[in-house]
C-alpha cells in the first residue's frame, strides 16, 4: 500500500511540474497577455517622440493590449536605453529610439549600441535641417556661417548633448567652415524649439518633423537642409551641399527612427512584434503621417535592418571622428571604416 501511494505521489509530482512547464510555453505563445512599456529615448514634442506616437496607437489595435509610451530622458537618449537593457528580456519593455546609441561609443556615452538590442522595426529616416525664429537676423545658412566666423563661440545653438542631432552637425560646420557655437544642451528637439522660440538659442538644427506646425505657421524659419537634394514639397530650402560642395562629400546622412527589443527575447515574441508593427507601418493613415512629414519611410527587421544599423554607425562614426567632434576612435571599438 506504501509503494503504491508513493508511487502515485510521484506521478502526481511529475504531472505538476510538466504542467508547470507547459504553463510557461503557453505564456511565451500567449504573447502579449499584458500590456506593454514603451519607452521613449526622448522629450515630448520631438521628432522620436512624435513619430512613436503617430505608429503605437495601430500597434496597439494589432496586438490587443495597451503599449504603455512613458518619456525617459537624458545622456542624449542613454538613460532610456540602459534601462531597457536592464529589463527582462521577455518583449514586455520595448525602445523607441532614434539613431544616437550607434555613437555612444565613441562619444564615451555608454558601451551600449544597437547591437544590443533586436530591431523591432527600423521606420524612416529624416533629413535635417537649420532651424531660425521668424524675427532672426539669418537669412541663409552662409549668413549664419559668416557670423560664426567673426564671433567663435558666441552664437547660441541649441543642441540635444553630444552625440545628438545638432552637436554632429555642428561637428560638420566646424570641419569644413572652422566655426565653433555655444552649445546649450536640452532633453531633446522638444525643449530645443522652445528654447528656440522663447530667444534662449539662436538657432537650432533638428527635424522637419518637430517643427512642421511652427513652420506653416511663420513661427521659424528654415535656412538650409543637411542634405545635396532638395526635399519634395520644399523646394524653397536651400540643401547645404549645393551652397558649398564641400559638405557634399559626407552626404546624404540623417537621423532614423525605429522600435527595438532586448536581445536574446524569445524568437516566438519577436515574430509576433514585427508582424504587429509592420502591419501598423502599412497601414495607409501611417503612411500618410510620414508623407507629409517628409519622413522616409523604411519598415524594415531582421537582416536588412541589422546591415543599415552597422552601415549607419561605420559612416557616422567616423563621420563625426574626422570632423573632431568624438572623444574616441571608431577603431578602439572595432568599427570599420567604410572605403569606396
Amino acid at each position: 500500500m506504501r509503494i503504491r501511494i508513493l508511487s502515485l505521489i510521484m506521478v502526481g509530482t511529475l504531472l505538476l511540474l510538466s504542467g508547470c512547464g507547459n504553463i510557461g510555453s503557453n505564456n511565451e505563445s500567449n504573447y502579449p497577455n499584458k500590456d506593454i512599456n514603451g519607452i521613449i529615448q526622448w522629450g515630448a514634442g520631438g521628432g522620436t517622440d512624435i513619430i512613436s506616437r503617430a505608429l503605437t496607437p495601430y500597434v496597439e489595435q494589432n496586438l490587443g493590449k495597451s503599449i504603455i509610451l512613458q518619456n525617459r530622458t537624458g545622456a542624449t537618449g542613454a538613460i532610456a536605453t540602459q534601462y531597457v537593457y536592464d529589463q527582462s528580456s521577455d518583449g514586455y519593455t520595448l525602445l523607441y529610439g532614434a539613431e544616437n546609441p550607434q555613437l555612444y561609443q565613441i562619444m564615451g556615452i555608454s558601451q551600449l549600441s544597437y547591437d544590443d538590442f533586436e530591431p523591432i522595426i527600423l521606420i524612416g529616416r529624416e533629413t535635417a535641417v537649420v532651424v531660425v525664429r521668424s524675427d532672426s537676423k539669418y537669412n541663409s545658412i552662409d549668413e549664419l556661417l559668416q557670423d560664426a566666423k567673426k564671433n567663435p563661440n558666441n552664437i547660441k545653438l541649441g543642441t540635444t548633448g553630444p552625440g545628438g542631432l545638432p552637436f554632429v552637425v555642428a561637428s560638420l560646420f566646424k570641419s569644413v567652415d572652422d566655426v565653433t557655437f555655444n552649445q546649450i544642451p536640452f532633453d531633446g528637439d522638444g525643449p530645443v524649439v522652445t528654447a528656440l522660440l522663447g530667444g534662449h538659442v539662436d538657432f537650432t538644427i533638428t527635424k522637419l518633423s518637430a517643427i512642421k506646425e511652427l513652420l506653416r505657421n511663420e513661427d521659424v524659419r528654415v535656412i538650409s537642409s543637411i542634405s545635396n537634394d532638395y526635399m519634395e514639397g520644399y523646394e524653397n530650402i536651400e540643401p547645404i551641399g549645393k551652397i558649398n560642395k564641400e559638405y557634399a562629400k559626407y552626404l546624404p546622412w540623417g537621423p532614423f527612427y525605429g522600435v527595438y527589443t532586448k536581445k536574446d527575447t524569445p524568437k516566438e515574441v519577436v515574430e509576433i512584434l514585427v508582424k504587429a508593427y509592420k502591419d501598423a507601418f502599412d497601414r495607409d493613415e501611417f503612411q500618410t503621417f510620414m508623407e507629409e512629414n517628409v519622413i522616409s519611410p523604411m519598415g524594415t527587421s531582421g537582416d536588412e535592418a541589422y546591415e543599415f544599423l552597422d552601415n549607419w554607425k561605420r559612416v557616422s562614426s567616423w563621420l563625426l571622428y574626422d570632423a573632431g567632434g568624438a572623444n574616441f576612435s571608431p577603431e578602439d571599438f572595432g568599427i570599420e571604416r567604410i572605403t569606396n
